[in-house]
């Protein structure tokens, strides 16, 4: 069986539990590059795999620790993130939109920004990430931010029950579960 690493990414800080590819152990604090369902990111090993671990899933895989070239890659995505954010945000403002920009995460591959809003997700703020996605020649995903932390990320969200009820992400430390609305403290 594998031995995960849990490993905190994307800009909401997830926790989830990737194998590496070469059976490395990574210890606590090392940046690593993963693969996710999303794409390429940069991960925070947070533990390293204690023991064989039982039928749990996969969120993904650690591919190798960061790089120097990996670190001057950072860079630019970070100068291009922080790009992508004062357009959003201005575009945003000119076609008075009702809308708040909570922050635009650039993924490692460098094809795929995610834009995060609180507010109503209307055809016309779908029109203002295709623009983005034009100009910044990449893959827009939308994440309707505030619906999440209103309706929580499943059922029964941020509780101790909601692990088996298909809650995959509170029971790794789920960002929305701490801040959403609909959880209840466990007795």
């Amino acid at each position: 069986m594998p031995r995960f690493h849990l490993v905190r990414v994307g800009a909401f800080s997830q926790v989830g539990r990737f194998a590496a590819v070469d059976a490395a152990r990574y210890p606590r604090d090392e940046r690593v590059v993963v693969r996710t369902p999303r794409g390429l990111e940069i991960g925070e090993i947070l533990a390293p795999p204690l023991g064989e671990s039982q039928a749990a899933a996969q969120d993904g895989v650690i591919l190798r620790g960061m790089t120097i070239e990996d670190e001057l890659l950072e860079v630019r995505l970070r100068k291009n993130r922080e790009a992508a954010f004062a357009a959003c945000a201005g575009r945003l403002s000119e076609l008075k939109l009702d809308v708040s920009l909570v922050d635009v995460e650039h993924l490692f591959d460098g094809r795929t920004l995610v834009f995060y809003f609180l507010g109503r997700q209307t055809p016309e703020l779908e029109t203002v990430t295709s623009e983005l996605a034009a100009i910044y020649d990449t893959q827009v995903q939308f994440q309707a931010f505030a619906e999440t932390l209103t309706e929580g990320c499943g059922p029964g969200c941020g509780t101790d029950e909601a692990s088996g009820q298909g809650c995959q992400s509170c029971a790794t430390g789920c960002a929305v579960a701490g801040a959403c609305g609909t959880r209840k403290k466990a007795s």
